[in-house]
Formats: C-alpha cells, sequence, structure tokens
C-alpha cells in the first residue's frame, strides 16, 4: 500500500537520531515511498498510524469543512458581534500603559536546534512525526536560555522577538520550533513574580499565541479550500471546526471548565477572560460560555484570601488593594463580553446578586427588562429570574401589585406552554405570599387556561406540582384553600394517577399539620372526602404495605379532625360515607370501628387479621360497658371468645412466621382483666364468661413442648382469687359489678371455689407429665410459678394450700434446676412479709421452706 494524502504534495523530511529519555530505539527508515516498515514503530507515531497531526487535520477538512461552511460561519458571526462591540485590540495598549513595574522580569528564550536539517524526499511520513517529536524534547534537555535582570522594555523587546521568531520559524517551515515558542511564551502566563506586571504580560503572551492560531488556522485552511479566505484573527480553538462541525461547541466547555484546576486566582480570571474573547469571535453564539466562565470567577474570587495568596503578597509587598486592581482588565473584558448580550448580563445579576439585593430594586429591574431585546435573550427568563429572587426576599410593599401586573402581561402571553408553566411557577409564591385567594385563584385559572390544551399539562406535572405545594404552603386555613374556587378545577389536571396520589398525600399531610382544631366544615369535608377518596382508590394488589399504611394514616389523620359535636346524627352519617368510601384499607376501618360502635358487628368480622378483630371486640366492650350498654357487652365479649379456636399457631410479622401463642396469652390476659368488673348476665349463670372461655382454652391444641396453657390457668386463678374479693380492686361508673350483685354470697363463692379446684388439678396433672417426660427444668419454673401464684392470690391459713405450697417449693428445688438467688431472695420476701400483723401465720411456712444445695 502506498502513501496518499495532502502530505505527499511537499517533501517529506527524514533524519536519524539516538533515542533519549523516552526509550526510544534507533531505527532506520527506509527511502523509498512506501508506509510499510518492519521497524520499530514510535507509540506515538503508530497512534497517529504514520501521519503528521497538521497534515491529518488536512486530510480530513475535505469532508468536513466546505467553502459554504465557512461563509455562512461568517455570516453567522455578523449577526452576534457588531460594529458596536469594542474589540480587544482598544484595551491592549491601555493595559500596558497602566500595568507597569520598575522591578527587574526574567524570560526563558528557546535557542533552537539544528536537528532535522536532512531529508531525502522519498522518507516516510512517520520518520517525520518521529523527527518532530525528538525535536520537542529540546524543551526539556538545555535547549532554553534564562535572561535574567531585564527591565520593562527589555522584556518587552524580548517579547517581540519571540514573536517575530515565530512568524519566522513558521515562514520556514519550521514548524516544531514554532510550536516550542508558544509553550515556552504560555508557561510564562503561570509566573507571577512580579505580579503588578502581569496584566501587562498577558497581553504581551496572548500577542504570541493569537499569532500561532492564526498561522495553523490558515495553514489547515489552504489545504481546505481553493484560494484564501481572509478570517478575523482568533486563536487555535478556531481550528475545532476543521475536526467536526461542533467542534467549538464542544470545546469551549471542556476549556471552562479545565480552567478550574489554575490554582492562582488571578491566573485563572486572565485565562477565563482569555477564553471569553477567543470564544466572541469564533462562537459569540455560545452564551453559556461567557455566562460560566463569569460564574466560576465568583465562586472561586474567595481563594484571594488563601494562605498561598498571602504569602505571595507578602513577598512581593503588595497590599490587598493594589492586588485586587491586577483583576479589573480581566473583569471587565468577561463583563464586556456578557454586557453585549445585555439580556443575559441582566440575568446573571439576577443570578449571583443577592436577593435582598435585588427584591429592593425590583422595579428598576423591570424596567431594565423591559428594555431588553427580545430576540437576544427572551424576557421571559428574565422575569424567571426576578421571581425566584422575590420568593426569597420581599419587594417594598407599594410596589408589589405593579410588579405582579408587570410580570404577568408577559407571562400571559406566553405561547409555548412549558415556557409559561416555567414562570408561571415560580411567580404564583410571590402572589401567595403578598396576596389573597382572589389573585391566587386569577393565576391558577391562567394556568388551566394555558395547560389545558392540546393537554399540555401532561408535560408539566414537576411544575404543576410545584404550583400546588406552593399554594398549600401558605394557605393554612383550609376553609379559605377550598373556597378557592380554581383549586379543584387545577387539581384535575393531575391524571396520571401516580402523580395524583402525590399531590393528595402532600394536602393531607399539611391539613394534619396545621388543623390545630376539629372541624364540621362542609366546604373542607367535601374536598378532602374526595382527596381521601383518590388516595384509597390508587390501592391495588400491587400496593406496598407501606405505602397503604402511609395512606391510611393520612386518611385517618382526617376522620380523627372531624366532629359535629352532639349531633350525633351528622356524625353517624359522615362515619357512614367514610366506611363506604375507605372500605379497602383495613386502619382506616379499625379506626371507623374505634370512632363509631355501631359499626363493629358488621365490620370487625370482615377484616382479616384475627388479632385486630380479637382485640377490637375486646375494646367494643370494654366501650360499650363504660357506656352502660351491657347487653352489647356481653354480645362483645362472646364474640371475642368464640373466636379464640380461630387462632393459628402462626402468624406473619413484618414478613416473619412466628408463634402466635405469645400474642394470645396477651390477648387472653388482658380479657381476663376486664372481665372481673363484668356482671354475670341474669339468664346465663354464675361467670358463664369465665366458664365459657376455660371450655375454649381447653379444647384449643396447643404446641408441643408448650406450658402456654398451664399459665393461661394460673392467670385465671388469679382472676378467681379476685372475683372472690368482697370489694373488687377497680369497678367501672354505673356498671354494678358482682361483688355488689352477689355481696359475697355462699353459693357464689363456692363456685368460685370449685373452678378454682378444678383449675388446680389440671396444673399439677401437668407438673407430673412434666416429671415422667424428665423435663425437669421445665417442670421447676412452672412450680414455682404456681408457688408464687399460691403466695400472692391464696389464703395460706387453708391447711390444705399451705402445704400445696411447701410441695411446690420443694419441686422447685428437686432437681438443682431452681435459681438460687431467686430462691432466697423469695425467703427473704416471706420472713420479711410474716413480720406484718396480718401475715403471722408466714412465719411458720417459712420455717418449712427449706433452701437446698445444688450439691
Amino acid at each position: 500500500m502506498t502513501c496518499s494524502g495532502p502530505t505527499s504534495q511537499t517533501p517529506v523530511m527524514q533524519s536519524k537520531s539516538k533515542s533519549k529519555k523516552l526509550g526510544r530505539k534507533e531505527s532506520t527508515s527506509s527511502t523509498s515511498s512506501s508506509c510499510s516498515s518492519n521497524s520499530v514503530a514510535d507509540p506515538l507515531s503508530s497512534v497517529l498510524d504514520g501521519t503528521d497531526p497538521l497534515s491529518m487535520f488536512a486530510a480530513t477538512a475535505e469532508t468536513v469543512v466546505t467553502t459554504t461552511d465557512i461563509n455562512r460561519k461568517k455570516r453567522d458571526k455578523e449577526d452576534y458581534i457588531g460594529s458596536d462591540f469594542e474589540p480587544w485590540s482598544s484595551k491592549r495598549g491601555e493595559i500596558l500603559a497602566r500595568y507597569t513595574t520598575t522591578e527587574k522580569l526574567s524570560i526563558n528564550l528557546f535557542m533552537g536546534s539544528d536537528r532535522g536539517k536532512t531529508t531525502t524526499p522519498g522518507s516516510a511520513v512517520s520518520e517525520k512525526v518521529r523527527t518532530r517529536l525528538e525535536e520537542l524534547d529540546d524543551l526539556e534537555e538545555g535547549s532554553q536560555k534564562e535572561l535574567l535582570n531585564l527591565t520593562q522594555q527589555d522584556y518587552i523587546s524580548r517579547i517581540e522577538e519571540l514573536n517575530q521568531s515565530l512568524k519566522d520559524a513558521w515562514a520556514s517551515d519550521q514548524k516544531v520550533k514554532a510550536l516550542k515558542i508558544v509553550i515556552q511564551c504560555s508557561k510564562l502566563l503561570s509566573d507571577i513574580t512580579v505580579i503588578r506586571f502581569y496584566p501587562s504580560k498577558f497581553v504581551l503572551i496572548t500577542d504570541i499565541l493569537d499569532t500561532f492560531g492564526k498561522l495553523v488556522y490558515e495553514r489547515i485552511l489552504s489545504m481546505c479550500v481553493d484560494g484564501r479566505t481572509i478570517l478575523p484573527e482568533a486563536a487555535i480553538l478556531k481550528c475545532n471546526r476543521f475536526l467536526s462541525k461542533t467542534g467549538i461547541s464542544e470545546s469551549l466547555p471542556r476549556l471552562t471548565s479545565m480552567i478550574k484546576g489554575i490554582g492562582d486566582p488571578l491566573v485563572s480570571v486572565y485565562a477565563r477572560a482569555y477564553l471569553c474573547r477567543v470564544g466572541m469571535e469564533v462562537a459569540p453564539h455560545i452564551k453559556e460560555n461567557l455566562n460560566q466562565n463569569f460564574f466560576d470567577f465568583l465562586l472561586t474570587f474567595k481563594q484571594i484570601h488563601s494562605d498561598t495568596v498571602q504569602n505571595q503578597l507578602a513577598v512581593q509587598s503588595v497590599e490587598i488593594p493594589i492586588y485586587l486592581t491586577l483583576y479589573s482588565p480581566a473583569i471587565d473584558w468577561m463583563l464586556r463580553c456578557i454586557a453585549y448580550l445585555c439580556a443575559l448580563l441582566l440575568n446573571s445579576v439576577m443570578s449571583a446578586f443577592r436577593a435582598e439585593f435585588i427584591a429592593a430594586r425590583s422595579m428598576d429591574f423591570i424596567g431594565m427588562i423591559k428594555e431588553c431585546d427580545e430576540a437576544g435573550f427572551p424576557k421571559h427568563l428574565l422575569f424567571r429570574s426576578l421571581g425566584l429572587n422575590l420568593a426569597l426576599a420581599d419587594p417594598p410593599e407599594n410596589d408589589r401589585l405593579q410588579i405582579l401586573n408587570e410580570a404577568w402581561k408577559v407571562i400571559t402571553k406566553l405561547k409555548v406552554p412549558q415556557d409559561y408553566i416555567n414562570c408561571a411557577e415560580v411567580w404564583v409564591e410571590y402572589t401567595c405570599r403578598h396576596f389573597t385567594k382572589r389573585e391566587v385563584n386569577t393565576i391558577l385559572a391562567d394556568v388551566i387556561k394555558h395547560m389545558t390544551p392540546d393537554r399540555a399539562f401532561e408535560d408539566a406535572y414537576p411544575q404543576l406540582q410545584s404550583v400546588i405545594t406552593k399554594v398549600i404552603a401558605h394557605f393554612h386555613d383550609f376553609s379559605v384553600l377550598f373556597s378557592v374556587e380554581k383549586f379543584l378545577p387545577f387539581m384535575d389536571m393531575f391524571q396520571k394517577e401516580s402523580v395524583r396520589v402525590e399531590v393528595c398525600k402532600c394536602i393531607m399531610e399539611a391539613f394534619i399539620k396545621h388543623q390545630q382544631e376539629v372541624t364540621k366544615d362542609p366546604v373542607i369535608l367535601n374536598a378532602l372526602l374526595h382527596v381521601c377518596k383518590t388516595m384509597h382508590d390508587s390501592v391495588n394488589a400491587l400496593t406496598l404495605e407501606d405505602e397503604k399504611r402511609t395512606l391510611a394514616h393520612l386518611i385517618n389523620g382526617f376522620i380523627r379532625m372531624v366532629s359535629f359535636g352532639r349531633d350525633f346524627e351528622q356524625q353517624l352519617s359522615f362515619y357512614v360515607e367514610a366506611r363506604a368510601l375507605f372500605c379497602n384499607l383495613e386502619p382506616v376501618l379499625v379506626q371507623l370501628i374505634h370512632a363509631c360502635v355501631a359499626f363493629c358487628f358488621i365490620t370487625i368480622p370482615s377484616l382479616t387479621s384475627i388479632f385486630t378483630r380479637l382485640n377490637l371486640y375486646l375494646h367494643s366492650g370494654q366501650v360499650a360497658l363504660a357506656n352502660q350498654c351491657l347487653s352489647q357487652a356481653d354480645a362483645f365479649f362472646r364474640a371475642a371468645v368464640s373466636i379464640v379456636p380461630e387462632v393459628p399457631k402462626t402468624i406473619n410479622i413484618d414478613g416473619k412466621m412466628r408463634s402466635s401463642e405469645a400474642f394470645l396469652l396477651e390477648f387472653l390476659s388482658n380479657l381476663f382483666s376486664t372481665l372481673l368488673v363484668v356482671p354475670d348476665h341474669p339468664e346465663q349463670g354464675v361467670l358463664f364468661l369465665v366458664r365459657g372461655l376455660l371450655n375454649v382454652i381447653e379444647d384449643y391444641t396447643w404446641e408441643d413442648n408448650s406450658d402456654d396453657k398451664v399459665r393461661i390457668y394460673t392467670s385465671v386463678l388469679h382472676l378467681l382469687a379476685a372475683l372472690s374479693q368482697e370489694s373488687y380492686l377497680y369497678h367501672i361508673d354505673k356498671v354494678d359489678s358482682n361483688d355488689n350483685l352477689y355481696g359475697g354470697d355462699v353459693k357464689f363463692l363456692a363456685e368460685i371455689n370449685k373452678l378454682c379446684d378444678t383449675l388446680i388439678g389440671q396444673i399439677l396433672e401437668h407438673l407430673k407429665a412434666l416429671g415422667k417426660e424428665k423435663t425437669l427444668k421445665r417442670q421447676s419454673s412452672l412450680a414455682l410459678l404456681f408457688f408464687n401464684s399460691i403466695l400472692a392470690h391464696g389464703d395460706l391459713r387453708n391447711n390444705k394450700l399451705n402445704q400445696l405450697a411447701v410441695n411446690l417449693w420443694n419441686l422447685a428445688q428437686k432437681h438443682g434446676f431452681a435459681d438460687t438467688k431467686t430462691m432466697v431472695k423469695t425467703l427473704e420476701y416471706i420472713k420479711k412479709r410474716s413480720k406484718h400483723p396480718e401475715c403471722s401465720h408466714w412465719n411458720e411456712l417459712a420455717n418449712r421452706l427449706p433452701l437446698q444445695s445444688r450439691t
């Protein structure tokens, strides 16, 4: 394969050299024109595939740039930059005259190289690339000379000499030498040893960079089009257009970001100024570059207070006021570039300055916005920026209405829905802050008018959500909020269910947070019932449990805040409607059951959780009892007892299956506490609820190796002991319990004793079974539990019961499984209690309770 391309039109230089720092090996190139070679290739050359970088631009330029493209770009440029834009050249002389120094300066001069002077026309392109790369090494191998103690004029003269050397080197086809000069000069820009002179140094050095950029651009251009096209001077950035049509627009943001890596703030700001200058020449339509550079400068300006800068100023004896003036040319130029697009500058000022500053001068800014050219930067974006400031700070009171009118005159005329809603979203907050529901209603109506045609609202849900959130945040009186005529029609635009539900949740959260008193306001009730129904109706088989809990919590918060006082008929009507609307959320039904006893019998059976049903029956019975509804209370308690057999062996708790017996024990203990004060039904016999419950417990299938049945029997013994008292420990107001009904009747006490004997027999049988099964540790634990029950609730003056207590004590210690410390403390308690006059008989018991050692 033979070489071809633009570079074949000119002689190809060839040279032989020894490898240097990068470990290049000696290579011998063929003198033929063949591109194929068996020699070891330079890695960089292999990447370039033997193509000269500058020649590579030309090789591809024909497919990227045409004369038509260039003429079009020229016309585009003229559209953006007119004769009224003051060029950089007008600032150059002023900067050189102002920023001078009497201190001595230094500069590194490139001394040139004799390498690469002899070639043969048949050299390979890769050899030319290799030669140029080797020549670039001279920058690091002593081909430079440092000139010291130069006056300012000497320095300027030397820079001018470098500029001329650059032109001469380029003209004589010494491209590498030219590139070395540019690299050397670029490095000078990082030198701030004579900081007062830096602005002038920047001007001088960038002249050389501009020269190089022009030379490179024109060389590539000459290879792309017929005839030489004269274009305004620009930096090498302009060459990006030869790579791709979007090259410049891609490079500018990248270069803007790269400047962030410059550590010194003064060097950084001048780099930004230079990029803005080049950007205005080659791509004035890319406004973001100008804006971003200026804002990046504002963000990094605080670096002037860093220790590094302060130490540098101290070394050079430069005061802060003098140092800050060095920034002026760069900042002035960036602002000049931005100011050429006046609206952009105005927007930048409103974005960068404190909200209080902007708000205090709102009318001035509105005047400037009205004067801006609409074609440059859309006025609605300027009003949006102003509105963002007014959302954070208040303007003068007398100007507030005029500000709103001026802004809305522009906003309401916007034809593009997205532009409109982006502005309206911001100004809604200003309206809510300073005006009444009438103005807010007008704004909402206007939004509906703009966003309804062609269902434009479907593309603006985030902005519409923002509007509704801001309105809710400022109207804590919900009777006022829901009296805003367009509020609910505005909500109708949220037709995507997930978004609609989120909006409803936001409303309910605000209501629960800010509504301080119960309400019966029909406006609030109708609106919130609609909101809650929207949330409820979103629940389906795929809805997560957490989401269900959240929705139920919000709906329950609303139900709790509704009260019609003593108007029970209205209250019942509300509960009935709520029960019909929210039937798919069990926590809401539970809340309604708590609120309305009438729902208990028809709603509790529909719930899926067995323990929810048990506890609701118990709670409903307690409420009925407290309201002297004795027959209803009996019915609830019987219902609870009747579904105990339905309790499954395991239940799902937070996604894990767990034994249900612990929960059943807890429920039964609560039920026993209530049964103490429940009077016997006159037609059902003595302790009919207790007997019925004992029958259910007896028939219930308990887990193997479980002692819960005996523990329940022990709890029932505690209940029976309390029932045998002359006066019970507690009562329900206006309800006569069995202590009043029976008055210590002998027959009643006899029935209690029969039940006690039966339960004690069952417990002792279980203890014997544990002994036979050799489960002695469980036997010891239950024996001590039963002993403590007798101690707390039994009459130990009864010899039979006293002896049973001694036997249980001995059984607990018999096999060495009893905890010694517990036994010691229990015995100490008995001895201490025996000193009480009413418990003197305990002394005899204490003497009969030995402590056995484990050995």
